[in-house]
């Protein structure tokens, strides 16, 4: 981005010295930044033209010293001018610096590095604080990133003193109209990107946020999910191949249970084990968020455990199901919604929306009881899901009409 500079010649009477003469500043303004700087050469203030930013009179004397201040002008032109061909970050200090004869390794640090240092302490920590997917995203939002400074910038990296307010709502508009990213995808590539931009601001490399005025909602989206019909055509139908039965226990067993497709995949029969109550719950964590899992088995899921009790693959592995990939399962799952005659776009995490309405809030079981399960953090997260349950607010409003006999009109 082609940034102009603003050069202005002031005297500095309040450093008048002992002999009458005050130095003159340079003032140079980049982008509604300004720096000052000493010219090294001092008037007496009878002897200075603010207007014309000049010393007065036609003596020698007069014209040596607007000479320099004419030279010294065109060495910030010239050097603008160099930075300019360098593809430099330009700012006032930056240029001030240059024409100081200062150099400014603080500043000298490039994105992409950054970025893939970042990725790279990710890598090394999966398992431990991250998961694979976590790397997967952040992966995928450094290619965006490096595809939008070649698509805005024409080059490969950018330094990170470029990154401002228009730097990231060009980035914004990228990955709506050239990666045809919805609303919530671009939001969250943004947010990626914040992180990085949070990490140099923490190093001390960026001196201002320029998140400052950008602002950007994730819209809320419909949540799909089963109704108690579709569960149990899935449940009483036989499909001819064994694979096929296999992806739809697991996926049932989500249903009543509300664990997503990674916490299924990880499951141990340890963590298989008597609660409270003495009956048979299941106690893990989810690999999203690290928060604890405490939920009581359902029979149906307790059913579809046993089916795998004696499982090969289950027994060496001490897994409670044979998963497949997600997505394997996830093209299974549109074979099998065919196969039913359900008409939702089925995925393994429809399994988790099914267990939150249908099966629980839909049954009467409290938000806080299911928010628990879900092994959310936030009650807010869970609600989202009370929100699309029609069914239930038209029944709890038909028990309150039965309640409303004493008014007659």
């Amino acid at each position: 981005m082609i940034r102009t500079v603003c050069i202005n010649f002031s005297l500095k009477k309040s450093k008048t010295l002992s002999n009458g003469t005050a130095p003159v500043y340079l003032r140079l303004t980049i982008a509604g930044e300004r720096v000052e700087f000493t010219s090294r050469r001092y008037v007496k203030p009878d002897r200075w033209n603010p207007d014309t930013q000049k010393m007065t009179g036609t003596n020698e004397e007069s014209r040596v010293f607007n000479q320099y201040l004419k030279t010294l002008e065109q060495k910030v032109f010239e050097e603008h001018r160099l930075m300019l061909d360098a593809k430099v970050p330009i700012t006032a200090e930056s240029l001030r610096d240059r024409l100081l004869g200062k150099t400014d390794t603080k500043r000298s640090k490039m994105l992409v590095p950054i970025f893939k240092e970042h990725n790279k302490r990710i890598k090394s920590l999966i398992g431990k604080e991250y998961a694979s997917g976590t790397l997967e995203r952040y992966e995928t939002s450094l290619k965006h990133t490096i595809d939008f400074i070649a698509w805005q910038y024409k080059k490969n990296d950018v330094d990170i003193c470029e990154i401002d307010h228009e730097f990231i709502t060009s980035y914004d508009f990228y990955l709506r109209s050239e990666r045809n990213c919805c609303n919530n995808t671009a939001v969250k590539y943004i947010k990626n990107f914040k992180k990085i931009i949070r990490i140099c601001i923490a190093n001390g490399w960026l001196d201002k946020d320029p998140f400052v005025n950008y602002k950007a909602k994730v819209r809320e989206v419909v949540r799909h999910y089963l109704t108690s019909e579709e569960i149990q055509v899935l449940a009483e139908k036989q499909f001819v191949s064994d694979r096929v039965n296999q992806v739809r226990d697991v996926f049932l067993f989500s249903c009543f249970t509300g664990l997503a497709y990674a916490d299924v995949k990880k499951l141990k029969r340890s963590e298989i084990t008597r609660g409270v109550d003495k009956q048979q719950w299941i106690f893990t964590s989810r690999q999203k968020t690290d928060s604890p899992s405490r939920i009581p088995l359902l029979p149906v899921a307790l059913q579809i455990i046993q089916k795998y009790e004696d499982n090969a693959e289950c027994l060496f592995k001490d897994k409670v199901f044979p998963v497949l990939s997600n997505q394997k399962m996830n093209s299974y799952l549109k074979e099998i919604a065919d196969v039913c005659g359900i008409v939702k776009q089925l995925t393994y995490h429809i399994a988790r929306h099914t267990f939150a309405t249908s099966v629980t809030l839909a049954n009467g079981v409290s938000i806080e009881s299911v928010s628990k399960m879900l092994g959310h953090k936030n009650i807010r997260t869970t609600q989202h899901y009370a929100k699309i349950l029609d069914i239930k607010v038209s029944e709890d409003m038909a028990a309150l009409k039965n309640k409303l006999t004493f008014v007659n009109l």
